[in-house]
């Protein structure tokens, strides 16, 4: 009997955009895609993947946009956690239809809708093989949610952040704005902060650096691709160390 594959990572933190979560919708919610994503995360959770999940507002409000039209920047991240929140509520409701017990922690209390973010806590369900979903970012304006998924899988030691997006990795310019746009395979922390990389803002980036966590970059919308980065396949780019010369 052939020998089963073991997936690469033991946990993982899926960083989800919000405009993600709203598909070929300029705004809101597309159920059909949280359905997707609700499936491809049971398949990793059966294979004994501990998967938390941090997701972002910008398919509901965006706090940066809101800012630059004049409208106090704190205020406005305010209720761009807010934004994160209705998402994670919408998420863990296409997860448990699916039969996956999830748990939302948020960082702003709101006791009747998700459980306040306590580390032990978070770890224990990961544990029990429950999803966790950070909401409401790092409960901090000023701070994004790429930095709170940073800060987040640090905290609970994930092994990977994997940065789903709607390219299959990172590229020197907007691939779909500029024909002929070069795909890096593999990148360093530093690459991406010396050359402005529009992969996560500078915050979460030092963050990883810091504490040695790799980012995988991808296109969520190929089905299968979460569960063949988890199996250590080469799909999307990798953000890591420099690998020393032997």
């Amino acid at each position: 009997m052939p020998q089963q594959k073991k997936p690469r990572y033991k946990r993982i933190l899926l960083k989800l955009s919000g405009e993600a979560l709203a598909g070929e919708k300029e705004y809101g919610l597309d159920p059909a895609v949280l359905s997707d994503i609700a499936v491809e995360v049971k398949d990793l959770v059966e294979l004994g993947v501990e998967v938390a999940i941090v997701v972002g507002g910008g398919n509901i409000f965006r706090g940066v946009a809101a800012s630059a039209s004049g409208m106090d920047r704190a205020s406005a991240d305010y209720m761009g956690m807010l934004a994160t929140v209705i998402n994670a509520l919408a998420l863990q409701d296409a997860l448990e239809k699916k039969g996956v017990f999830t748990r939302v922690q948020s960082a702003i209390g709101m006791q009747q809708v998700a459980e306040p973010f306590i580390r032990r806590r978070a770890n224990r369900h990961l544990e029990k093989k429950r999803v966790v979903i950070f909401a409401a970012g790092t409960g901090n304006p000023y701070f994004t949610t790429d930095t709170a998924a940073s800060l987040r899988a640090i905290e609970i030691h994930a092994e990977v952040i994997l940065k789903a997006t709607k390219v299959d990795g990172i590229y020197d310019a907007d691939p779909e704005k500029v024909k002929g746009a070069k795909k890096f395979l593999e990148l360093t922390y530093m690459d991406v902060l010396r050359n402005d990389l529009k992969v996560m803002d500078s915050t979460a980036i030092s963050l990883c650096m810091d504490n040695n966590l790799p980012i995988i970059v991808f296109n969520l919308n190929t089905k299968g691709n979460i569960e063949k980065v988890v199996f250590g396949e080469k799909i999307g780019t990798i953000v890591r160390r420099a690998k020393k010369n032997a």
